[in-house]
């Protein structure tokens, strides 16, 4: 290679510095293409660095100074991960180990951003490479290529490497186990590389299929894990300033919904509920045909003007489940906003030149279906909506991911989350380092009859789902309610009803604060929210007979275990003093009080039952 291989140093003077000499790639910004953030203007990172150390420290084919085989660097989301491939490609081309590199990346429009970042440092890399060249034009050091080409015709990709000394750069690698083929076809194509460098900001899946050529070794219990050669956390890029930190705005709300069986179900959303309740309210939540999809993208909107006072340019991006819903979001923003979003609804050309026009521009909102949840680099994305059912811990950490490239010191990530568990429990991990697992840890032999008893009840409800349908799951209505903020493993504020000064409190925090006040500043804001609800408790108790602003939920006492197990003794007791028998007690109260059986129905439902038990029961 000529500019890219171009040094003041010889190889021999090179090798035997701390780290690799001057040349092309040194020439990008530490987090291409962010512009470096506060504190963090120098050529490399310092994880950056410490990983070339290690790389060029490490035995291989060549032995030590060569760098292994094989390479498993994992860098948080917007740590910088092409800057160091890049880099240590420029450095294994100016030693002569390799003359050709290949990257291998989830989608088209990343196929176009690596070849971008590459002409930035004088590496030429062709995206527009197809199975049917098989080989790329002269002019070019190489190619970028999907794992989808690869599993199409592996045969051409291997005859890429075999025609020279090849890095095979596997961007976002745990899209390798996306499926079986596609793990088959990387190993037929790239088995006998020169070197493999393997890049994640997630190094994990969520199943148990293999990445191929990551290593597996059991632990203490004999669960294989992956092992990763160089990992670079968000905790450890959050400490360096790297990243920015994420604040998570919480929404509860009230779900109505009907089942394909044609009861009409209501629940909170949060509530501790069973799976399926959880889900059908969740779904319910998401409808935009509701009031709790409109509520909170009407608040991210007030958060993201809040921001834009102080970061003019500053954008917002809504994670859809569909394309249905991704276009009906699309048009609520403009009806709230007067301007069109920018929708992003496939992998295509014309999308990747939308995410382009909106990452260059000062548009305020872009609604995407799932190409905007890896890898795509939009450093203005300052707040986001997850507005999808998605809840994977590899999805989840991807789509967080799009909103913690720092680009200036005090900037803080706003995201919107439904209050459902699992999502709650994946924001509280967001700072914990995983990795891969290939087996599944026994849960024990330890035998939960309530569980066991809800398990079969939900098998027998599947089965009668699947005999019976004459009705279709209906979102019937949701109100979205704010419900707290995460932030740093802490939980502030309370509920409070969009729109009201209580929850202003939150949505009105600086667009730029310094990491060290948010936690200090929340904590003001949820004392001035506390006084908020007081004086507007005081006027409610003032003016009992008017609806003078809407009621928050009762706060819940019990747990759906409690409120089973309450019921449960209240049926046992009326039984006894009836003569009736358990289920036919059951069975009466669902025809009063309507909902599903015990297994299935919500607290409020439960609760409804174990009034008019207690109106029945004599003491």
């Amino acid at each position: 290679m000529d500019s890219a291989s171009q040094g003041t140093a010889s190889p021999d003077i090179a090798s035997q510095e701390p780290h690799i000499g001057s040349f092309a790639a040194e020439h990008l910004s530490p987090s291409y293409p962010a512009r470096a953030p506060w504190g963090t203007a120098q050529r490399l990172r310092a994880w950056q660095a410490d990983a070339l150390d290690l790389y060029f420290g490490m035995d291989g084919p060549d032995g030590v100074g060569g760098g292994p085989r094989d390479f498993l660097a994992a860098a948080t989301p917007g740590a910088g991960k092409t800057t160091f491939a890049l880099r240590l490609a420029s450095e294994l081309m100016r030693r002569r180990i390799i003359t050709r590199i290949v990257v291998v990346a989830p989608t088209e429009h990343l196929k176009t951003q690596w070849a971008d970042a590459a002409a930035r440092v004088s590496i030429r890399l062709d995206p527009e490479f197809s199975n049917r060249h098989g080989m790329p034009a002269r002019q070019y050091h190489g190619v970028a290529v999907t794992y989808a080409q690869v599993a199409v015709k592996a045969s051409v990709h291997q005859r890429l490497i075999m025609d020279a000394r090849t890095l095979v750069i596997l961007d976002e690698v745990h899209h390798g186990g996306d499926a079986l083929s596609w793990g088959d076809a990387l190993r037929e194509a790239y088995a006998r590389a020169t070197r493999r460098l393997l890049l994640s900001g997630t190094p994990f899946r969520s199943d148990t299929a293999p990445i191929p050529f990551v290593e597996y070794h059991p632990d203490e219990h004999g669960i294989r894990l992956s092992r990763t050669d160089y990992n670079y956390s968000y905790r450890r890029a959050l400490e360096d300033g790297v990243v920015r930190p994420v604040m998570f705005l919480v929404y509860a709300g009230q779900m109505r919904w009907r089942t394909k069986t044609g009861d009409e179900m209501e629940a909170q959303l949060g509530q501790d509920n069973t799976k399926d309740v959880t889900s059908q309210a969740w779904r319910t939540a998401l409808d935009p045909e509701g009031n709790w999809i409109p509520a909170v993208l009407r608040s991210a909107d007030r958060r993201l003007t809040e921001v834009r006072e102080q970061v003019p340019d500053a954008g917002g991006l809504v994670i859809a489940t569909d394309q249905t819903a991704a276009r009906a979001y699309a048009a609520i923003l403009h009806d709230l906003t007067g301007e069109a979003p920018t929708v992003v609804l496939s992998d295509e050309a014309e999308s990747s030149s939308r995410i382009e026009a909106f990452s260059s521009g000062t548009g305020r909102w872009m609604v995407a279906v799932r190409m905007v949840s890896e890898g795509v680099d939009v450093p203005r994305l300052v707040v986001g909506v997850y507005a999808t059912s998605a809840s994977t811990p590899l999805f989840f950490a991807q789509a967080i991911g799009r909103f913690v490239r720092a680009r200036r010191r005090g900037e803080t990530a706003s995201v919107f989350l439904p209050n459902v568990p699992q999502l709650l429990a994946l924001a509280h991990e967001l700072e914990r380092q995983r990795d891969h697992a290939l087996d599944r840890e026994s849960d024990g032999d330890e035998w939960n009859a309530e569980e066991d008893l809800i398990d079969a009840a939900e098998r027998e409800d599947k089965a009668f789902d699947a005999l019976t349908q004459e009705f279709t799951y209906q979102a019937l209505g949701s109100v979205a309610h704010f419900d707290r903020v995460l932030f740093d493993g802490q939980e502030f504020g309370q509920l409070a009803v969009p729109g009201t000064p209580e929850e202003e409190e939150f949505l009105g925090l600086p667009g730029l604060l310094e990491p060290e006040h948010v936690h200090e500043l929340l904590m003001q804001r949820q004392v001035k929210q506390s006084r908020h609800r007081t004086a507007r408790e005081t006027r409610e108790a003032q003016n009992a007979t008017g609806d003078v602003e809407p009621a928050l939920p009762q706060a819940l006492h019990r747990t759906l275990k409690e409120q089973r197990q309450l019921l449960n003794s209240l049926v046992g007791l009326y039984a006894r003093q009836t003569g009736e028998a358990h289920g036919l007690v059951h069975a009466e109260l669902r025809r009063i009080c309507g909902g599903p059986a015990v297994s299935h129905a919500t607290v409020a439902q439960l609760q409804s039952r174990i009034d008019v038990l207690r109106a029945r029961v004599r003491s």
